[in-house]
């Protein structure tokens, strides 16, 4: 039987700098879904690593710390926070730095179990979309429908440099390219989970695309789906 609309999966997948924050929390709205971005996650579980004083090398002690770990995702008129243990540290999470802690625990296979069971209890009863970098192919291979955003790796830096100064921050554009690069390097060749086309995802490449033309492509994708299944409205 096909699924009702309510509780459809969308997974949204990509490197980082090709917009799929912005289009995730529009798609969401727009479907009236909740939005969950994965990456939140291990970016608290870094910043609480730092804040409690554990080594970002060391998978086990990540990991319990990964399950005493309370996130709670809280939508508000200024949009997404996020809660860790209670402590709203959304704009912890936005510093820089805290996405290549990220990263860096985010290779370990112990970290990834336990947050990986974390974004399936949130996604369970679906009417979600949730974005990250192997929802598609790890978290919910199943999902009704799968993207995968791409870009340029020059516009991805320029989006960047242009986030960094919309918050007051001079990144210089050499360091915000060589650490997408090294991201993505480290990303894509990790054994657990690694940054890739899920398969059955629908690549789209934004390169040139306006956040409009990205999700009316996303869009036209979810119209197939009714339109092959009658019953999922």
């Amino acid at each position: 039987m096909p699924r009702n609309r309510s509780e459809w999966v969308i997974a949204i997948d990509g490197p980082s700098g090709v917009g799929k924050s912005t289009i995730s929390r529009m798609l969401a709205k727009r479907l009236g879904f909740r939005y969950i971005d994965t990456g939140a996650m291990y970016r608290a579980l870094a910043f609480w690593a730092r804040h409690k004083g554990v080594s970002l090398e060391d998978p086990v002690a990540l990991s319990r710390l990964g399950k005493e770990l309370d996130i709670v995702y809280t939508e508000t008129v200024q949009g997404l926070r996020v809660l860790a243990n209670g402590k709203d540290v959304t704009e912890e999470l936005r510093k820089p730095g805290v996405g290549e802690d990220a990263s860096l625990i985010s290779r370990f296979p112990e970290v990834r179990r336990v947050l990986v069971e974390k974004q399936r209890l949130l996604g369970q009863r679906g009417g979600v979309v949730m974005e990250g970098r192997d929802i598609g192919s790890v978290v919910f291979p199943d999902a009704d429908l799968k993207i995968f955003l791409d870009a340029d790796v020059e516009e991805r830096v320029r989006r960047r440099v242009l986030q960094w100064k919309a918050k007051g921050i001079e990144v210089p554009r050499e360091r915000l390219k060589d650490e997408i690069q090294d991201r993505d390097a480290r990303d894509s060749a990790r054994e657990t989970a690694p940054l890739k086309v899920a398969e059955g995802a629908v690549r789209i490449d934004t390169t040139r695309l306006s956040k409009e033309e990205v999700l009316e492509r996303i869009e036209a994708c979810l119209a197939k789906i009714r339109e092959s299944s009658p019953g999922a409205q």
